[in-house]
């Protein structure tokens, strides 16, 4: 069986209806995995379907623990059913939200949404029984871009050599906490009582939370008096040299390891190739630029 046909025998053995038709006629979006809204006995619920090498690169037995940890600090979709061995997750649709990246990732209101939602997760008590290695997993990722015969680009060892000597150079200092490494404007939730919900925690883990503030400027391409206003809500100052520092080391080291993960995806035959040229033209800009001078504006990384 495919795994759209996996889907559909499980929507029908867990809500006992053998007439369920998977239907994706409602895409909810999605790039790691695509999630499809369908209305099944007067519910609306988001039905994940797993995208392309997803099983070669997340752990789904950690995701599954991880996405439960993450409902206790009250930012998460309610989850009902979710196979560690599939990757297939069934969620609660959130009725009357939208994700942030349609609704403006610079307003400040949403920034401030954001910011909370990030601290509540970085500041609990509770913690994920896996650490985010950055080199860990870009290296799993090169590894599985030589296993099915693909091809880095030609500047690639490097580059990526400079990012190691800028990052041990610059990075003075990290503190692990929950991370939810990931987050992109899309993966934050608005309702209209202005509840604000972190989603899909695949790639979740300890991590120092430079991590996911550098990630949302990022993926946003937030602009730059955007990028100071979420800097001075998150960390409730003017923050550190330190913590800028990382900021920029972060967003360096997103763009090497998501263009690798994008070359996963466009080998396997998924139309990733312009996400994956962007990023590596954005890390080449950036990685030249950094290395010259540290001071080199966030503003100006995050232009493709």
């Amino acid at each position: 069986m495919n795994i759209e046909e996996v889907i559909q025998n499980k929507l029908r053995k867990i809500f006992d209806d053998e007439s369920i038709v998977f239907d994706k006629s409602r895409f909810a979006g999605g790039l790691t995995n695509y999630n499809y809204i369908m209305n099944i006995k007067g519910i609306e619920y988001v039905i994940r379907k797993p995208g392309g090498m997803t099983d070669q690169m997340i752990d789904r037995k950690v995701e599954k623990v991880n996405n439960n940890i993450a409902s206790k600090f009250g930012i998460n979709s309610q989850c009902i059913y979710f196979d560690e061995h599939t990757g297939i997750k069934i969620s609660l649709y959130i009725e009357n939200s939208k994700n942030i990246a349609l609704l403006d990732p610079n307003c400040n209101k949403n920034i401030k949404n954001v910011s909370e939602v990030m601290k509540k997760m970085h500041q609990s008590n509770k913690t994920f029984p896996n650490t985010f290695d950055f080199w860990a997993e870009l290296s799993k990722y090169e590894r599985i871009v030589n296993e099915i015969n693909g091809a880095l680009f030609f500047d690639y060892s490097s580059l990526k050599k400079q990012l190691y000597e800028i990052m041990t150079e610059n990075i003075k200092s990290t503190t692990m906490v929950p991370c939810h490494n990931d987050t992109v404007p899309e993966n934050f939730l608005l309702e209209e009582s202005g509840r604000t919900y972190l989603i899909d925690w695949e790639y979740s883990g300890m991590n120092d939370p430079s991590w996911d503030v550098g990630s949302y400027i990022l993926e946003s391409q937030l602009a730059e008096d955007s990028i100071e206003h979420l800097l001075m809500t998150y960390y409730n100052e003017k923050p550190s040299v330190n913590e800028i520092t990382k900021v920029k080391c972060y967003i360096l080291a997103q763009d090497l390891l998501w263009t690798v993960w994008a070359l996963i995806r466009h080998y396997h035959g998924d139309d990733f190739l312009d996400y994956c040229n962007n990023r590596y033209e954005r890390f080449r800009k950036n990685i030249k630029a950094v290395k010259e001078s540290i001071h080199y504006p966030i503003a100006d990384m995050v232009i493709v």
